[in-house]
């Protein structure tokens, strides 16, 4: 941070363009274009490609053969992911089960439990249900004690991010996913680790299956957006 807390513009331009991809501010088939983006936030166009070199090095942005693209992972790799988060939050009931580890916060699955019941009577649009959702499995895996295990699953998070933003819950799934939020957080708290695991596992494997769904629909309409441009 410069002297008198000053953000350089190449900073704040990367940190708005890092945010609003994470927010998936960007539908993943639409090019980055430099004058567009410089147009958006109001600036020149260098800090843009200043941001967008950074981002493309954070994993954020991907190059295609004719420019820039949110990142958005391929079938086999966001499979992979899923796997990965199961395995990541299968591990934080698992460490609650081992000798009801003192570092477990319990408090913290309270609070979660509250928010869910209060979304249960005032469901949320989905963006934010979305972002609800991550939270939740954040802070679950947050509160098993290891806060290694809890950023591998934010990185997830970010990876997977672009496509769920495509796949737009309908309230009946956004009912559901508020249901078995809910449920996990009343097993883990009545120390039913057991269940509270099979509860989890299928609710992130339902969530695979939309992710994977929307993602196969959303690269048939870029080969065919693409072949009629061509």
């Amino acid at each position: 941070m410069p002297r008198g807390g000053r953000i350089p513009l190449r900073e704040r331009v990367y940190h708005a363009l890092r945010r609003d991809l994470a927010a998936g501010a960007f539908v993943p088939t639409d090019r980055l274009g430099e004058e567009r983006l410089a147009e958006s936030y109001g600036v020149s166009r260098t800090p843009v490609r200043e941001a967008l070199v950074r981002l493309q090095a954070d994993g954020l942005v991907e190059r295609h053969a004719d420019g820039l693209y949110p990142y958005r992972p391929r079938l086999d790799e966001l499979d992979h992911l899923y796997e990965l988060r199961i395995v990541l939050e299968a591990r934080g009931i698992q460490r609650m089960h081992a000798d009801a580890r003192p570092g477990h916060d319990l408090a913290s699955i309270r609070a979660e439990l509250d928010i869910w019941r209060a979304l249960r009577d005032n469901p949320p649009e989905p963006g934010p249900a979305l972002a609800a959702d991550e939270q939740f499995h954040t802070a679950l895996l947050a509160a098993a004690g290891n806060a290694a295990l809890a950023d591998a699953l934010a990185a997830v998070h970010i990876r997977v991010r672009p496509v769920r933003t495509l796949d737009v819950p309908t309230p009946d799934r956004i009912a559901t996913m508020t249901a078995e939020h809910i449920a996990i957080a009343e097993q883990l708290l009545s120390g039913d680790t057991t269940t509270a695991l099979h509860t989890l596992t299928t609710h992130i494997d339902t969530s695979r299956a939309h992710v994977l769904a929307r993602a196969q629909h959303a690269m048939a309409l870029t080969k065919l957006a693409r072949a009629v441009r061509d």
